[in-house]
């Protein structure tokens, strides 16, 4: 059938992009109300020091994954790579880090 529809790459109707499905915000919306239901912010630290693995599961899921600074304060990454040589028989070395990067041993 031929000749029928839109041009390919032209989408007409549906929803606008970006805009959830209404069972997804359904669902988000049961959930939030279960959230507050059970004490809010205050359900969530709790949460966070009895179930760490799972509370950081949730955090992962809702941060940004890309986290930008403003034009003002752009954020700033440091990175630092430090080699110690450590001699084992010399007693200043063990489990000290007061001579790490100077060279001595």
């Amino acid at each position: 059938m031929a000749g029928k529809g839109s041009p390919k790459g032209v989408k007409q109707g549906g929803r606008k992009k970006g805009t959830p499905n209404k069972l997804t915000k359904t669902l988000k919306d049961m959930i939030l109300g279960a959230l507050d239901d059970a004490g809010g912010q205050a359900y969530l630290t709790k949460q966070a020091k009895e179930n760490p693995n799972a509370f950081l599961a949730l955090a992962g899921k809702v941060l940004p994954l890309q986290i930008q600074g403003d034009k003002e304060n752009p954020l700033r990454t440091i990175t630092e790579v430090r080699e110690t040589i450590v001699d084992p028989g010399h007693p200043s070395s063990e489990g000290s880090e007061a001579s790490a990067g100077t060279g001595q041993v």
